[in-house]
């Protein structure tokens, strides 16, 4: 029964988001507006987790991975959910200022 209980809380490995961007994956920061202009990852784009939903089909005609980051990596978690429930390739890339020091 623990074995179980344990492979369902082992995590997925990290997926590695250096190549991710390399290959033209596009970043989506799921913070509010005032939240990104207080700081972000150059070239992301930013729409709020509350608008994720109503732009599934603008981010399915990219035909690009997406990375989603926000402050802490639940919003972005919830948006990487969204977002793959419809069918496109997403991965959850947590607190954006360590998505950034990954990928640069």
């Amino acid at each position: 029964m623990f074995g179980i209980f344990k492979k369902l809380m082992q995590s997925a490995p990290a997926a590695d988001y250096k190549a991710l961007v390399k290959s033209g994956a596009l970043i989506i920061d799921v913070r509010t507006a005032g939240e990104y202009r207080e700081g972000h990852i150059k070239g992301s784009v930013n729409i709020p987790l509350d608008q994720v939903k109503s732009r599934i089909s603008e981010l399915k005609k990219s035909n690009k991975p997406i990375i989603t980051c926000c402050r802490s990596g639940s919003r972005s978690g919830m948006a990487k959910s969204l977002i793959t429930a419809s069918g496109i390739e997403c991965y959850n890339g947590g607190p954006w200022d360590d998505l950034n020091n990954v990928i640069r």
